[in-house]
């Protein structure tokens, strides 16, 4: 049996994202929710998050170490000198550090107040990732896992991946074509005769490397970025090191991760490659829906960055009837969360 949670990550940053996130939830595409608490549109979703958790979509927390401001006071390592966090490049610096004992004790004391702030709302928290992944670096797997024990949190994302061939159901190899895609002399090769104009297969197909699968659409095609395949292969790599501590704390993961190589590439045609080659078992696909900002929106601050056109395309593919009919077509199950026994 194949299952799929999809977890929208980042509800919290903004207006946009909270609006994005909503019609993908109202279009039963997405099941979870991952929430920024310390996000400037927390409180503005607030509504929107209790509603959906009554009607079995999974709430968590979407851990930040690194960007707005920290809930707790006092960080003496986390915080720079406005108080605030330090960015991503800086808290992942920071985070690859083992046996830092300052640095733990503020990874303690904002985990623990960023768990509170979502509970003293009445909200359940289903599950625990981390913004920008930080959940599962060095520095902080061990303190997250044990505060997510102590509080029953039943479930942590591990965002391990294939990036490689290897594994042929994931477009993630690197350049060269050592992944599942043809290298770019070959789809240059086997490109066959656009259609005319207007036509809505008019993409070019390209042929799997080496296999007699389907072909696949042109803008399928296209490779990971090198620094996206970098970044992937740091998380993933973390999260395989992560995976003996929730085991030791009787904490779930899913089966199988999604997510890391579609980062502003989600498009439909790469979704059917990835679905059609899903393993079985469950996996979480991670998405980014969001929606541009209009005039009464307000986007500012640390999280500003977020309201692109890269979740805009995210919520798209996400609406198009397509998505669903493709989980159809590959007899795809989406649920929230782990079922009981499974």
């Amino acid at each position: 049996m194949k299952q799929l949670i999809v977890n929208a990550d980042d509800f919290g940053a903004d207006s946009c994202r909270n609006r994005g996130i909503a019609a993908a939830v109202a279009a039963g595409a997405v099941t979870a929710v991952s929430v920024l608490v310390n996000g400037p549109a927390f409180a503005a979703g607030l509504p929107l998050l209790g509603g959906w958790q009554r009607r079995g979509i999974a709430v968590g927390l979407h851990l930040n170490l690194s960007e707005g401001r920290p809930l707790a006071k006092g960080l003496a390592v986390l915080a720079g000198v406005d108080g605030g966090f330090q960015g991503k490049t800086a808290a992942h610096a920071l985070l690859l550090q083992k046996n830092n004992g300052k640095l733990a004790e503020d990874i303690i004391a904002e985990t623990e107040a960023q768990i509170a702030r979502l509970r003293e709302t009445g909200i359940r928290i289903d599950h625990l990732d981390g913004h920008q992944h930080v959940h599962v670096f060095p520095g902080a797997a061990a303190v997250v896992v044990a505060a997510a024990a102590r509080h029953g949190i039943p479930r942590i994302r591990l965002p391990a991946e294939p990036l490689t061939g290897d594994d042929p159901g994931f477009p993630c190899g690197p350049e060269g074509g050592q992944g599942l895609l043809a290298p770019a002399g070959d789809r240059q090769r086997e490109r066959q005769p656009a259609k005319a104009a207007g036509d809505p297969g008019k993409q070019g197909q390209t042929r799997l490397n080496g296999s007699s699968r389907a072909a696949i659409p042109e803008d399928a095609a296209v490779l990971p970025t090198p620094s996206l395949l970098r970044e992937a292969a740091l998380f993933s790599g973390l999260a395989t090191a992560a995976r003996p501590l929730l085991a030791a704390a009787g904490i779930r993961t899913t089966d199988h991760f999604r997510g890391l190589c579609l980062k502003s590439r989600l498009s439909l045609p790469l979704l059917e490659v990835v679905f059609r080659e899903l393993p079985a078992g469950l996996t979480e696909l991670m998405v980014h829906p969001g929606d541009l900002p209009g005039t009464a929106d307000a986007v500012a601050g640390p999280f500003a960055a977020f309201a692109t056109g890269d979740r805009q395309r995210e919520l798209a593919v996400l609406l198009a009837p397509e998505f669903l009919g493709l989980l159809k077509k590959y007899e795809i199950r989406l649920i929230s969360r782990p079922e009981a026994g499974s």
